[in-house]
């Protein structure tokens, strides 16, 4: 079996069971789970909502950055799922899992891949503050991404 056992870019409720489960294995001694949530904040500013959207490509390159660290590390399980579309404060945006024979290893991978899926992978965050304004956050390609939001600098 690949180590690289459950990838997505999807617009449903993502499942923290199911990210879970394609990492078990016997042979696994840690798994080391991640999971990011949306915030009511950020950088100062009061959130009231939040979308993610990502590029045709996306996908592609989060293979591309798990079977990377499924080479480098030494990894039982590789899985992590980004959810795209309008979501809520608390709702799950990203959860991503590594399981290896002993703890060292699944913390190194799992905070690999979701620091570099974060890096590397094309989805953009776009934030709507209780103020009105809106901005596209989380990635350098970003504001060209995305239309111009009004009341934005």
């Amino acid at each position: 079996m690949t180590a690289v056992r459950l990838l997505d870019i999807r617009d449903a409720p993502l499942s923290l069971d199911e990210v879970y489960a394609a990492v078990t294995d016997p042979a696994a001694g840690g798994i080391c789970v991640f999971i990011g949530t949306v915030r009511d904040h950020d950088e100062g500013h009061e959130v009231s909502a939040l979308g993610y959207s990502s590029h045709p490509t996306a996908l592609a390159r989060l293979r591309d950055v798990a079977e990377r660290i499924a080479t480098e590390c030494d990894v039982v399980g590789l899985a992590g799922v980004h959810r795209v579309g309008d979501l809520a404060i608390g709702d799950l945006a990203v959860v991503v899992a590594a399981s290896a024979a002993h703890r060292a290893q699944a913390f190194e991978a799992c905070r690999r891949l979701i620091d570099e899926l974060k890096t590397d992978v094309p989805v953009w965050k776009h934030q709507t503050y209780t103020s009105g304004d809106a901005a596209w956050v989380g990635s350098p390609d970003a504001p060209a991404a995305g239309p111009p939001v009004a009341g934005t600098d």
